[in-house]
């Protein structure tokens, strides 16, 4: 894991772990930052001041993924082996509870409220919905053929499901389980990105290089907009709101204002662009470049939109070998 100083843009430190990992939170709250490594299935709390693994938490023989409850009190763990959804409390840093999964998981999503959860099973076609505070599945249902990404509309009235096998973003009821309505994309969806009120749902993956705007709340498509070379991963900046869009193949981060739906930058960032943050303040996007292994760093201030719609890159900060994730914290 490696930390950098954003007010120096260098990098500091590297902290080994003893398995690869590919999932951050910050916990502005305690000070401090989790890190999942999923080949062992290992949650570390390391230690932002001292730079150092302060504790750990092994919770399975395997993990996929890892999400913080809305009110950051604890984070869930989506294991593969054994299949499971496992709660940490952060001031014991113990395991509070298991929910069993009936099939392998490949995503999962809690509700706005905290209380509910749902879980993708890729080939399986179907999502588990969970009750998190009885700790056990409630009902399971039927959403495609390919189920992936899943994400709870801000409301949590709903949840919206990618079906990589039919190429469509099916909605379902939280509450229920029911369909609602099939939306056809021009992608194999593979990626979500919400704009900041929930008010419009980004998805991007296999196909027409675009980005696809989905309205979660008339359970329609929007638009979709060409959007570079095989759009990938996706972030929404606070102010100004624009969407960003990393483009792999080459090298790029396309900016688009979301209000107007223009393309209004290019930035050419590293090689292999995959994954965006932004710093608490706004000031600044950070891109991970897995091939080039470094951190690219745009300041929000330079994106001023031209006829020729470039803007320029601020630095590169070399950060080691194939970066997946980053999490931002203030110390």
């Amino acid at each position: 894991m490696a930390v950098v100083d954003l007010t120096a843009f260098a990098l500091v430190r590297h902290i080994p772990l003893e398995a690869g990992p590919t999932a951050i939170s910050a916990d502005p709250v305690r000070k401090t930052v989790h890190v999942l490594t999923p080949d062992n299935g290992t949650v570390h709390e390391i230690d932002p001041v001292q730079l150092a693994v302060r504790r750990k938490l092994r919770v399975a023989q395997r993990a996929v993924s890892m999400r913080t409850v809305p009110d950051g009190g604890a984070i869930w763990i989506l294991c593969l082996e054994p299949r499971q959804l496992v709660k940490i409390r952060l001031d014991s840093f113990q395991v509070q509870m298991r929910v069993a999964l009936p099939a392998d998981p490949v995503d999962f999503d809690l509700s706005p409220d905290g209380r509910s959860g749902a879980v993708s099973h890729g080939a399986q076609g179907s999502v588990t919905f969970l009750d998190l505070q009885a700790g056990k599945v409630r009902q399971r249902a039927q959403a495609g053929e390919d189920t992936g990404a899943l994400r709870f509309r801000f409301d949590g009235a709903e949840l919206l499901v990618a079906d990589r096998g039919r190429r469509v973003v099916a909605t379902l009821e939280a509450a229920t389980g029911k369909a609602i309505a099939d939306l056809p994309v021009a992608v194999k969806p593979e990626n979500f990105c919400f704009k900041s009120d929930g008010g419009e749902m980004f998805v991007t993956g296999e196909g027409l290089d675009a980005v696809v705007i989905v309205n979660p709340y008339y359970n329609e498509v929007a638009e979709t907009l060409l959007a570079g070379r095989g759009p990938g991963a996706m972030a929404v900046s606070s102010s100004p709101e624009y969407l960003f869009v990393a483009n792999p193949p080459s090298g790029n981060v396309t900016l688009f204002n979301i209000d107007t739906r223009r393309a209004i930058a290019v930035v050419a960032v590293g090689q292999e662009p995959g994954f965006i943050t932004f710093t608490p303040d706004g000031q600044y996007a950070l891109i991970l470049n897995r091939r080039s292994g470094n951190l690219a760093v745009i300041r929000m201030a330079a994106i001023v939109p031209s006829r020729n719609r470039f803007a320029p890159l601020f630095t590169v900060v070399p950060v080691g070998s194939q970066p997946v994730c980053a999490a931002v914290l203030a110390v």
